[in-house]
């Protein structure tokens, strides 16, 4: 899991990336040279999870996202064998343009390469979910700091009790991504993501992380730890990484996901005014 560690060299970057072009950045991780994570970048761009499954497996992916659209909420599906993702952005080739992806066979994860062109084939098809990372910038522009963005770590990610809806072979407990927050920010950030639905929406938890089903917050299932300052509490947002959590339950043949942190940044608007 070494990856989940990894910072990479930002000089390859426009100096800002808050404000960075969406096509500038993706060709930037077509060439392999960066594998970190894509928090911070492009911030009025909607960033998205990936999950790529071979076609007989997509219409039970596609009913478990609509059944759980809290982790999974869908903004786009390629066509049948086509990795250009148009109704996201102009030149998406969904095997390259993400910074790191995770081949899983069987539900056990096998590699973590740069890009997945030897991977796909004439019946794959690619999801991808909105992300947290999309309304970040609008909690930042609330006044409420985010320490893994201050850090340059990845969000740290943890396994939950909360139960999905099962759809054939797909069927688990809920991911959730946490950023500790005071009480006060913590209720102001319910009010600033209520808009961003199609990115997780509002917080699934605050507070107590026994509640679900977290026995040690020190110690996330993806991501970088982080610590908390006094007065502060974790908050809890349903998290994309959830379809990696069933993947491994379900045993499928192959699956290709993102690497946790590592998103498609699309050229979508975080949120329709």
């Amino acid at each position: 899991m070494a990856l989940e560690q990894t910072h990479d060299d930002l000089s390859v970057f426009p100096t800002d990336l808050a404000a960075a072009d969406p096509g500038e950045l993706r060709r930037i991780f077509r060439t392999g040279n960066y594998t970190g994570t894509t928090a911070g970048m492009a911030t009025d761009r909607t960033q998205g999870n990936l999950v790529i499954l071979p076609k007989d497996l997509a219409l039970d992916f596609a009913r478990f996202c609509q059944r759980n659209p809290k982790p999974c909420p869908l903004v786009g599906v390629s066509d049948t064998g086509n990795p250009d993702l148009w109704m996201l952005g102009e030149d998406i080739d969904i095997r390259t343009d993400i910074p790191a992806y995770k081949l899983y066979r069987h539900g056990q994860l096998m590699d973590t390469p740069s890009d997945v062109r030897d991977f796909w084939n004439e019946d794959s098809v690619a999801f991808v979910i909105g992300c947290s990372f999309s309304f970040e910038q609008a909690l930042m522009d609330a006044g409420i700091g985010l320490r893994h963005i201050e850090r340059g770590t990845v969000v740290p990610m943890y396994k939950t009790s909360i139960a999905c809806t099962p759809s054939g072979p797909f069927k688990g407990g809920m991911v959730v991504s946490m950023r500790p927050m005071t009480h006060e920010q913590a209720i102001r950030a319910v009010e600033v993501t209520s808009r961003f639905d199609h990115t997780h929406g509002v917080p699934v938890h605050v507070g107590d992380p026994s509640i679900i089903g977290i026995s040690d917050i020190d110690t996330p299932d993806w991501g970088d730890p982080t610590d908390f300052k006094p007065g502060e509490i974790p908050v809890f947002w349903a998290c994309g990484v959830t379809p990696q959590n069933v993947i491994q339950e379900a045993e499928v043949p192959l699956v290709i996901t993102h690497a946790p942190g590592r998103m498609l940044i699309t050229d979508l608007p975080t949120w329709k005014k």
